[in-house]
């Protein structure tokens, strides 16, 4: 199979891929989000933005666990539909408490390998002073 084929084939599932990524980061059960973590990320996974970074599952998890608990109640959505050039995608989210207005905001870039996110690097596009 061609590397363009291989591309085109994920290309179709790209906005799955995108919508399991969102539920890890509103995932509290560990175990679930564990499973979510195996099927949407690549086991060598790299995720940075300007405020932390993880990397391989264990990494991931353990940052999205951390900021679980800083920010209890903060559930994360898509705003801007993810985009695709060959193995490479954006998506723009957003989030905020249950049920309140949205606080936070940013735009994430990543490379696909295998069918599955294998680097993410996050910006923040807005967000309040101090909620880092």
């Amino acid at each position: 199979m061609s590397n363009s084929t291989a591309i085109n084939s994920t290309a179709g599932n790209i906005a799955a891929i995108v919508d399991r990524y969102i539920a890890i980061w509103n995932e509290t059960d560990a175990g679930v989000r564990r499973g979510l973590i195996a099927r949407t990320l690549a086991e060598d996974v790299r995720y940075r933005d300007p405020l932390m970074q993880g990397e391989g599952h264990d990494g991931v998890d353990g940052m999205i666990a951390a900021v679980q608990q800083k920010f209890p109640g903060f559930v994360f959505r898509l705003s801007r539909a993810p985009e695709t050039v060959e193995d490479r995608l954006r998506f723009s989210w957003e989030a905020g408490p249950a049920g309140a207005a949205t606080l936070v905001g940013g735009t994430d870039f990543a490379t696909l390998a295998g069918g599955r996110l294998h680097a993410v690097t996050g910006f923040i596009d807005f967000a309040p002073e101090g909620l880092g």
